[in-house]
Formats: structure tokens, sequence, C-alpha cells
């Protein structure tokens, strides 16, 4: 256990430190290359600001594993080396994009493709544990990859406030790292610690009013990242309970996306189409300041991780107690945005 303290310490002490001390060299980078994120309809910045951030959150990430990858052999396995070489194209597509903007089809289709090496490379969802669903065996690959691109593209839409992705990001790998390691897993829990170091050195010039913002070269690897560690070490043990304490988690995310899925399709819209209907906009449009709606979905994000890891940990009074608040907030905020809406 001790050991594993020190790989958790040094992977989230150089994560954070090349990430802070490599975002003023992202920004650069970001102005060099003309990847710029101008104000829109749908965006929250009134200025111009460079994006392409998320370039010194996965150099952070690396350099975090360059690092540890002395000390665990498991850094150097098959299944390692495709999450590495799934990621590398995830960024780059995602720097592409901050500079070219690419269509959703083609980042799709690459994303299909990581999910394919990931997969290939022995990264698969575990039925065989679960009551009547073994029958799902022989479809754990294509569910594998459509968990991946699902939670890539999910960290993505929520990237809509100043210090939002980054900042949740960091609840949920903390989450992940806790349940990694309840459930014995240090490769995954050793990920999730460095993913959170890496977006938490970019917070600090991403929180609101952000210098820059991470683009999809910070907010597709991030997902990435998440969606992988899920398959490799939550969902490879608590049997059907996974599923829940995935989704927990990581919910806000996975929610925001289902219902912009669901409403899109309610409006006969391309589901990929964007629009300004996200929970993030939503709490703007009640009145309260990027800040505070930050705050709040920071709020959420923390009560459903807790959650999790309280039904990991098998407390059932503490489990009803903190889900009977939960959902007392949830339909307060719901009850609120139907005012503000009259």
């Amino acid at each position: 256990m001790a050991q594993s303290i020190q790989l958790y310490i040094i992977a989230f002490t150089v994560a954070f430190v090349v990430s802070v001390v490599l975002t003023p060299v992202a920004k650069k980078l970001a102005y060099k290359f003309k990847a710029i994120d101008y104000p829109r309809s749908r965006g929250m910045n009134k200025e111009p600001v460079p994006r392409m951030g998320g370039f010194a959150i996965v150099l952070g990430f690396m350099c975090s594993m360059l690092v540890l990858s002395v000390f665990m052999k498991e850094l150097h396995t098959k299944q390692f080396l495709g999450f590495i070489c799934g990621g590398a194209i995830i960024v780059i597509v995602g720097m592409l994009d901050d500079v070219y903007q690419l269509s959703a089809k083609v980042k799709l289709v690459f994303q299909i493709i990581v999910g394919i090496i990931v997969v290939s490379t022995g990264t698969k969802l575990n039925f065989i544990m679960w009551p009547m669903w073994q029958y799902l065996k022989p479809f754990s690959a294509p569910i594998t990859v459509f968990w991946i691109v699902g939670l890539i593209n999910a960290v993505n839409l929520i990237d809509g406030l100043d210090g939002l992705a980054a900042g949740v990001t960091c609840i949920e790998s903390t989450c992940l790292a806790i349940l990694c390691t309840m459930s014995g897993s240090t490769l995954a829990a050793v990920i999730t610690i460095a993913l959170a170091g890496a977006a938490m050195g970019f917070l600090p010039r991403n929180f609101a009013p952000a210098e820059i913002y991470m683009g999809d070269t910070g907010s597709t690897f991030l997902g990435y990242v998440l969606a992988v560690c899920s398959c490799i070490g939550v969902f490879k043990s608590y049997a059907l309970l996974s599923v829940l304490l995935s989704v927990l988690a990581m919910a806000l995310p996975i929610l925001d996306t289902s219902f912009a899925m669901i409403r899109r399709a309610a409006n006969h819209k391309p589901i990929m189409s964007p629009d300004r209907g996200h929970l993030h906009h939503k709490l703007i449009d009640m009145g309260y300041t990027s800040k505070q709606a930050v705050i709040i979905l920071y709020a959420l994000s923390i009560g459903s991780a807790t959650m999790a890891v309280i039904i990991a940990l098998q407390d059932i009074r503490a489990t009803i107690t903190l889900l009977i608040f939960f959902l007392i907030i949830i339909i307060l905020l719901v009850v609120r945005m139907r005012h503000t809406q009259e």
C-alpha cells in the first residue's frame, strides 16, 4: 500500500507541475497556429481566446507516464501501448480540429478507429460476471468502442464554460482513482490520478475569466482517458454495480450528452448538431454567472462521485441519505429552470 501511495504522489505531482509550466507555452502555440476561439452565439467568451491548451494537459500526463514507466511493469504491456497509440491519435485529431475545424463525421471516424485499436490490444468491457449479461460477451468489443466514443464526446460537450471540463475531470478522475484502488487496479488508479494532476495544473489559467481554452486537444483526450480507465479498472470488478458506479462517477457529461441526444431527436435535428441547450447554458439563462454555474456543476459532480464511492463501500444508510439529498437538489434546479423559462 505504501508503494502504491508513492506512485500516486509521483503521478499527480509530475503531471501537475508539467501542466502548470507548459500551459503558457500552449498559449503561445495556439496564437502561432491561429487556434483561436472567436465569440459566437453558443459560446460564452466575448473576446477571442486561444484554444489548444490541452497540449499542456497531454504533455503533463505523458511525462507522468514516462516517469512511472521506470517503476511499473504494467506500463510496458501491449494493452498500455494500445492505450497510448489511441491517445496519440485523439490528440493529433484534436489539434487539427482546434486549428482547422474538422467536421463532426471526420472526428467520429477517427474516434471509432481509436476505439478499435484499444479493444484490439486487450481492453474490453467484461460481462462475464454480470447476471444474465453473459450473453453480451460476443458484443463486448462493439459496446466498448461505443463507450469510448460516447465518453470522448460527452466530455467534449461539457467544455462550454471556463474551467468546467478541467474541474469536472479532476473530480471524476479522483473518484475513478478511488474506485480503481478499491478494485485492486493500480494501473487504472495511477492513470486517473495523473489525469487529475494534469487537468488541475491547467485549471488556474482556464478558470473564469479564462486566458486559454483546452480545445478539442484537451477535452477529447480527457474523455478518452476516463473511458479507457473505467474499462481497465471499474468494469473489471463490482460485477453489475460497475455500470452504476461508472455512470455516477462521470454523471455530468454522461447525462448532459444523453439529454442532448434526446432533445435533438425530439426536435428532429441531427444528433451531432450543436445547440445551446446544455445544462451549463440553462444555468446561465437562469441568471447565474459563469463562475456560479461552474461551481454548481462542480458540486453536482462531487455529489454523484461521492455517491459512487459510498455505494462501492456498501454503506446502505449513507447511500440512501445522500441519494435523497442529491435528488432534492436536482428537483430544485429543475423547478428553477422551468420557472425561468416561464
